[in-house]
């Protein structure tokens, strides 16, 4: 993969920034970034890098997505579970606004 100078710039503000790079099998094609127990996909297409997808909490096994389910709110990936206690939710919102101000 071949990065221009200004997708290099921006992953050297999320190091910068103590986010920590990351892989994910079946993903390769995407940059993972995390910090804190959460992750977001880049996609560096067309010479800068974008979110694909939401963010999500990093399971060892995978990403779980944040659900809304009949006793509250969760991160799920497959049959697993966390739930989404105030500090998730909470670091969670974090994660993700610096994640898009890094992006700009």
């Amino acid at each position: 993969m071949e990065l221009s100078p200004a997708q290099i710039a921006t992953l050297e503000r999320f190091l910068n920034s103590g986010f920590r790079f990351v892989t994910l099998e079946r993903m390769e094609r995407y940059l993972g970034i995390e910090k804190a127990g959460f992750i977001a996909l880049l996609d560096p297409s067309e010479g800068k890098l974008v979110q694909f997808g939401q963010v999500g909490y990093l399971f060892p096994e995978g990403v779980g997505m944040l659900v809304e389910r009949g006793e509250g709110k969760a991160f799920v990936w497959k049959s697993r579970a966390q739930p989404a206690t105030p500090e998730l939710l909470a670091g969670y919102e974090r994660f993700r606004c610096e994640v898009q101000e890094l992006l700009r």
